[in-house]
C-alpha cells in the first residue's frame, strides 16, 4: 500500500544565510528588492491553474512606504470561491488518487525551488509587501517554509508507516485517504511561512484546498503560488482567491463539500467561524476537521537568580524582532524587584539604539507594521498608557505615519498586574512589564497562569533549578511552547512543534506528524487469507 517509505530523503533544517556586506546572498537579495520595485504587477486569482481577474483591483503597497504601488491584486466575489471550490473537487477525482511518493516529490521539488532559484525572490518579496527585515524573511519566507515542506514529507511516511498487527490468517492494514470533500485554508499577514504551509501540508496528504491569503500578504503569496505550479501541483489541487472573510467564509461554510478549515489568525475570527459551522453541521457530508493557532499574549517571568544580559536580549529581540507581530512575541514580563534598576537601565538603553525605518536599509532592526488599522489601535493603547495613573512608559512611546506606520519599540511599566497591555493582544511592538517582589516567585507564577486567556508560548529565565522545575510544573498548561532561559519566540520545524491551548488554538503542532494525521480520515481493511466455510463454533459440538 504505501511501498519504499523509508526511500524518501531525510529532512534537515535549512541553513540560515547571515546576509553579512559582500556576501553573495546579501548582493542578489539586494539586486532583486531594486528589480522587484522597478515593475508593478498584476496578481490575479489562480483557479483551476487558470488566472482569474474581477473588476475591483486593488493596490498593494509596503507598510513602510504605504506611497509607493508594488502592484494590484484582484478582489474576489461570491462567484470566484464557488468557481475555486468546484476547481478543487474536480481535481479531487485524480489527486486523491495519486500514489503519495509522487505527492512527496513534488512538495520535496518545491522546497529546493526555494533553497535555490526562488530564494532572493521569495524573501524580497516578504520584505516589501510585510516589511520585514533580510534576516526576518531569510528565517520565515526561506528557511522555515522549506523545513515545513521536507519535514512534513518526512511526517507523513512516518504517519502511513503506522500499521495494526495482524493475526494467523489475517492480514490488517490502515488507508490514510484525504478527507471526503475540500479544506479552506486561511492564512495571516505576518509569516510567509505559514501561508505556504497551511495549504500545501493537506495537499501534500491528498487533500485539494481552498487558499485565501490576508489581504496584506498577497505579494509573497504569489510567489508561493507560482513554486507550487513549478514544482508540480496539479491544477486544481490549490487555489488562490482573495475575498473578504466575510464573503469567502458564507460561501466555504454552507458548502456540503466543506471537510477541514486550517487556520492561523485571531481568536475572535477563529472563534465565529467554529460557531458557523457548528450551526452548519447538518449541511455537510463528514464532520469538518477544525485545526487553528490564533492569538497569544506571551510572557517571559524572570527569577531573582536569572542573568540580566541575558534577559534584557531575550526581552529586545522577544518583544521587537519584526514589529512585535509574531504571535509568539514576548509582550507581557515580570521581573523581579533585585534586578529591576540594572535591567530598566539596560533594556532602556539597547531599546533606545534600536534602528527603524525602510527594509531595504539593512542597518534597520525594525521595519512598519502592517496596516493602517494595526498602526492606529498600537497608537491608542500608548496614547492611554500616557495618561493612566497605574502605567509608565520609560521608553518609546513615538509613532509616525506620514511615510510609513511605524511605531517606535515601546516599553510600558504597570503597578497593576492586570493592565490592559498586560492581558489584551496587541501584534505590535509594545511589552509591558510588572516588577514584582523576588521572594514572591510561586505567586508570581499564578498571577502568570491566571492573567491571560491565551496559552501559545512562554518563557522564564532562571539559574535556580528548584526554581525552574517548579515553574515547569506550574506553568504546564500556560503555554503550548515554553522555554526556559530563552526568548518565547522562533520555533525552529522539526525541533520545536509549534502551536498552543486555551484561547491560542487547537495546539495540533504546525511542523509535526500531530498536524498532518488532521487532514487523514483512515480506513481499516482486514482481509481473510483463509475465510471459514462452515458457520458453527467448536463450541456448539455436543458432549
Amino acid at each position: 500500500m504505501y511501498k519504499d517509505l523509508q526511500s524518501v530523503p531525510k529532512a534537515y533544517n535549512e541553513p540560515v544565510k547571515e546576509y553579512r556586506p559582500g556576501s553573495p546572498e546579501r548582493i542578489e537579495l539586494q539586486a532583486m528588492l531594486k528589480q522587484m520595485k522597478s515593475e508593478e504587477v498584476e496578481i490575479p486569482m489562480v483557479i483551476g491553474g487558470k488566472r482569474v481577474k474581477s473588476d475591483n483591483r486593488i493596490a498593494t503597497h509596503p507598510p513602510h512606504d504605504h506611497g509607493f504601488v508594488l502592484g494590484y491584486y484582484y478582489k474576489s466575489e461570491a462567484s470566484h470561491v464557488t468557481m475555486a471550490i468546484d476547481a478543487a473537487l474536480e481535481a479531487s477525482k485524480t489527486w486523491s488518487k495519486m500514489p503519495w511518493d509522487h505527492r512527496a516529490a513534488i512538495f520535496l521539488k518545491a522546497a529546493d525551488l526555494i533553497a535555490g532559484p526562488y530564494r532572493a525572490k521569495l524573501n524580497a518579496a516578504t520584505m516589501l509587501g510585510q516589511s520585514k527585515t533580510a534576516f526576518q524573511a531569510e528565517i520565515d519566507s526561506a528557511c522555515e517554509i522549506i523545513d515545513f515542506l521536507r519535514f512534513n514529507v518526512q511526517y507523513m511516511t512516518e504517519i502511513y508507516s503506522q500499521q495494526p498487527a495482524s493475526d494467523k490468517g489475517i492480514w490488517n492494514r490502515l488507508e490514510y485517504r484525504p478527507l471526503e470533500g475540500f479544506v479552506y485554508a486561511l492564512t495571516p499577514f505576518n509569516f510567509t511561512a505559514i501561508a505556504g504551509n497551511l495549504p500545501s501540508a493537506p495537499a501534500m496528504m491528498g487533500n485539494v484546498v481552498v487558499w485565501k491569503c490576508s489581504n496584506t500578504q498577497v505579494y509573497s503569496a504569489r510567489i508561493l503560488m507560482e513554486i507550487f505550479e513549478e514544482a508540480g501541483v496539479p491544477d486544481g489541487v490549490i487555489n488562490l482567491i482573495f475575498p473578504s472573510g466575510p464573503v469567502g467564509g458564507k460561501v466555504v461554510m454552507e458548502h456540503p463539500d466543506f471537510a477541514g478549515f486550517h487556520f492561523t489568525g485571531s481568536t475572535g475570527v477563529f472563534q465565529q467561524i467554529w460557531k458557523t459551522i457548528g450551526t452548519n453541521i447538518a449541511k455537510y457530508k463528514t464532520y469538518p476537521r477544525i485545526v487553528g493557532e490564533t492569538g497569544g499574549k506571551d510572557f517571559v517571568v524572570v527569577h531573582k537568580s536569572s542573568n540580566v544580559d541575558q534577559v534584557v536580549t531575550a526581552l529586545v529581540r522577544g518583544a521587537f524582532e519584526y514589529q512585535g507581530q509574531k504571535c509568539s512575541a514576548a509582550s507581557r514580563a515580570y521581573i523581579p524587584d533585585n534586578l529591576w534598576p540594572e535591567i530598566k537601565d539596560k533594556l532602556s538603553d539597547q531599546v533606545n539604539g534600536i534602528t527603524m525605518g525602510d527594509i531595504e536599509d539593512f542597518t534597520n532592526f525594525m521595519g512598519a507594521v502592517i496596516d493602517e488599522a494595526s498602526f492606529d489601535k498600537l497608537a491608542l493603547f500608548i496614547d492611554n498608557a500616557k495618561k493612566d495613573n497605574d502605567a509608565e512608559i520609560i521608553v518609546g512611546g513615538d509613532y509616525d505615519k506620514s511615510k510609513g506606520y511605524f511605531i517606535r519599540p515601546t516599553v510600558i511599566v504597570t503597578t497593576d498586574p492586570h493592565y490592559i497591555t498586560m492581558e489584551e493582544e496587541l501584534f505590535g511592538p509594545v511589552l509591558t512589564i510588572y516588577v514584582y517582589e523576588a521572594e514572591k516567585w510561586e505567586e508570581t507564577l499564578e498571577l502568570v497562569d491566571n492573567t491571560s486567556i491565551y496559552a501559545l508560548t512562554g518563557a522564564i529565565f532562571s539559574n535556580d533549578r528548584y526554581a525552574t522545575e517548579y515553574a515547569v510544573e506550574r506553568l504546564s498548561q500556560a503555554a503550548g511552547n515554553f522555554y526556559i532561559n530563552d526568548k518565547p519566540t522562533g520555533a525552529v520545524v522539526g525541533q520545536q512543534p509549534f502551536g498552543g491551548a486555551r484561547a491560542s488554538g487547537t495546539n495540533d503542532k504546525a511542523g509535526s506528524y500531530l498536524n498532518l494525521i488532521r487532514w487523514t480520515s483512515p480506513r481499516t481493511i482486514k482481509e481473510t487469507l483463509l475465510p471459514p466455510t462452515d458457520y458453527r463454533y467448536p463450541f456448539m459440538q455436543a458432549d
